[in-house]
C-alpha cells in the first residue's frame, strides 16, 4: 500500500512490489469480446512486475504458490493518466479573493506565489498527487510557472518526481505562466527549466501582449523542444475570444518541424466560438499535423463564458468533432482548489461525466469509448504507450473499478478498488457494502 507523509514529504510504502508470480483473475478487460451469455472473463498474469500472460479465464491452470487475486467479473483497465494539472497551485486559493476569471487568476497568482517556499510546494503536492493516485490515477503531466527566477516551483517539484518515482510517474512542463515575452526574460527562465530537468516545453500564447508575439512564443516553445529533444504542451487559446487562433500555429509547427504528435494543444477553448466553416477547414490540418488536445472540461466550463449573458457558451472546445475527425483529445483535471478552480479532487472520471454531458457524446458506442480519453489518449498524449496498457510484456499496472462495464462506471462514477503499480499493490479497498429496505415493488435486497 501507499501513502504520502505530507508533512515530512517522505513516500512511505509497506512492500517493495512483489518479486514472484501473481494472477489477478476473472477480470473484464475493456473492449473485450461480449457474447450473449455475458462479457468474457480474463486472468491476468503476472511475474516479476510484469505481464506474463494474459489469457480467458480457466484457460490456464493456475500455479501453486501464486499470488491469486479473484476480481470478480469487474471491470480492469490500464491506470488513469492525468493529462493536465498544476501541482505547484495546489491549495493555494486566497478565500478572500473572488477572482472567476482566468486573467484575474493569473494576477492573483503572481503575487501569491512569491510567498511559497520549496517546502510549501512539496507539502501541497504531496496532498494533490495523493488524493490522484486514490482516483486511479498513476501518470501524472503537470504544468510548473517557471516565470520566477529563483525557480521555486520547479525545484520543488523536481524533487517529489524523484522521490515518488517508484509508485507514480511525473511528467515536468516547464511552464511560464506569465508569459515569454509578456514576463521579463521569460524565453530565457523556460530555456534554463529545460535544462534543470523538465521534460515538456510549455506556453500561453494568449496571454502575450500581441498576436505577432504569441506567435513569436509558439515558434520558440518548438525551438526549444527541438534543440533539447522535448515534448510540447502549450496552454492554447484559453478564452472566449473568437479571434484567438494561436492552435493554428501549434499545428503549423508541429507538422513543419515534424515533431506532430509530441505536442498537445491545452484548453483550446476558443474554438467553441469559432464560425463552423473556419473549424470545418482547421479539423483537418488538425488531423494532418497530427497534435494531441487536452479539455479540462469542469474549469474551462467555470472561467469560460464570464463575459456572456445569455445565452452562455460552455466554454470547452469541439471534443466531439476533433474525435470525429481522428484527432487525440484527453482530459485533465487542471486544479484543485487554487485561484482558477476552488474545486477539484482528482478523480477523472468526474472529467468523463462532464465531457460527455458537454459535448452531446452519448451514444452507446460513445459511452463504452469514453473511458479512453483518461486512459489510452490520456498515454498517446504523454508519449507512454511503450509501457502503457494491459499487454504482455509490459509492465503490470492496472486499476479495478467496482463496475461490471464501462457505461456502469460512467452511470455510476464508479470508486477505484485496487491500483497495481509494476505489480505492486498500491491501493484495495472493499466494495461499498449498503444496506436497504424501502418498501419498493419488486426491491429483493
Amino acid at each position: 500500500m501507499f501513502s504520502i507523509d505530507a508533512e515530512e514529504g517522505i513516500r512511505v510504502t509497506s512492500e517493495k512490489g512483489s518479486r514472484k508470480m501473481q494472477v489477478f483473475k476473472n477480470a473484464v478487460l475493456r473492449k473485450c469480446k461480449r457474447t450473449e451469455s455475458g462479457t468474457e472473463l480474463y486472468d491476468l498474469f503476472v511475474e516479476n512486475g510484469v505481464f506474463n500472460r494474459i489469457c480467458p479465464a480457466g484457460e490456464v491452470s493456475l500455479p501453486e504458490k501464486a499470488e491469486i487475486k479473484d476480481l470478480h467479473g469487474r471491470l480492469v483497465m490500464a491506470p488513469y493518466v492525468e493529462s493536465h494539472i498544476h501541482l505547484d497551485y495546489i491549495y493555494t486559493m486566497d478565500p478572500s479573493v473572488e477572482a472567476g476569471t482566468l486573467f484575474g487568476a493569473i494576477n492573483q497568482w503572481s503575487d501569491s506565489k512569491k510567498k511559497l517556499t520549496v517546502e510549501d510546494i512539496k507539502k501541497k503536492a504531496y496532498q494533490g498527487i495523493e488524493m490522484e493516485m486514490r482516483h486511479g490515477v498513476q501518470f501524472i503531466r503537470t504544468h510548473v510557472d517557471v516565470t520566477d527566477p529563483d525557480f521555486t516551483a520547479l525545484r520543488a517539484l523536481l524533487e517529489v518526481k524523484e522521490e515518488l518515482k517508484d509508485i507514480v510517474e511525473i511528467q515536468l512542463i516547464a511552464f511560464p505562466q506569465e508569459g515569454y515575452y509578456a514576463y521579463k526574460n521569460g524565453d530565457q527562465l523556460v530555456e534554463e527549466a529545460l535544462k534543470m530537468g523538465c521534460d515538456v516545453v510549455g506556453g500561453i500564447p494568449h496571454f502575450e501582449f500581441s498576436r505577432e508575439l504569441g506567435e513569436k512564443s509558439v515558434r520558440k516553445a518548438f525551438e526549444l523542444a527541438q534543440k533539447y529533444d522535448r515534448l510540447v504542451d502549450i496552454h492554447c487559446d484559453e478564452t472566449d475570444d473568437q479571434d484567438s487562433k494561436f492552435v493554428e500555429e501549434i499545428a503549423t509547427q508541429a507538422y513543419y518541424t515534424g515533431i506532430g504528435s509530441r505536442a498537445a494543444a491545452s484548453h483550446t477553448c476558443a474554438m467553441g466560438s469559432y464560425n463552423n466553416a473556419y473549424a470545418y477547414k482547421m479539423m483537418t490540418k488538425f488531423r494532418q499535423s497530427g497534435i494531441n488536445f487536452i479539455s479540462c472540461p469542469t474549469e474551462n466550463t467555470y472561467l469560460q463564458g464570464r463575459y456572456d449573458g445569455y445565452p452562455m457558451r460552455r466554454g470547452i472546445t469541439r471534443i466531439d468533432e476533433l474525435i470525429a475527425a481522428g484527432c487525440n483529445v484527453s482530459l485533465g483535471q487542471d486544479s484543485i482548489s487554487d485561484p482558477w478552480y476552488p474545486l477539484g479532487n482528482g478523480n477523472l472520471i468526474h472529467q468523463v461525466d462532464y465531457a460527455i454531458h458537454q459535448a452531446h457524446m452519448m451514444s452507446i458506442p460513445q459511452l463504452y469509448k469514453c473511458l479512453d480519453m483518461i486512459t489510452d489518449n490520456g498515454a498517446a498524449t504523454l508519449q507512454i504507450q511503450d509501457h502503457y496498457g494491459i499487454e504482455a510484456g509490459k509492465p503490470a499496472n492496472l486499476i479495478e473499478l467496482d463496475a461490471k462495464n464501462e457505461i456502469e462506471a460512467v452511470r455510476e462514477r464508479a470508486d477505484v478498488l485496487l491500483s497495481v503499480h509494476n505489480g505492486r499493490i498500491l491501493l484495495e479497498k472493499e466494495p461499498s457494502a449498503i444496506r436497504i429496505d424501502l418498501p419498493i415493488h419488486g426491491n429483493d435486497r
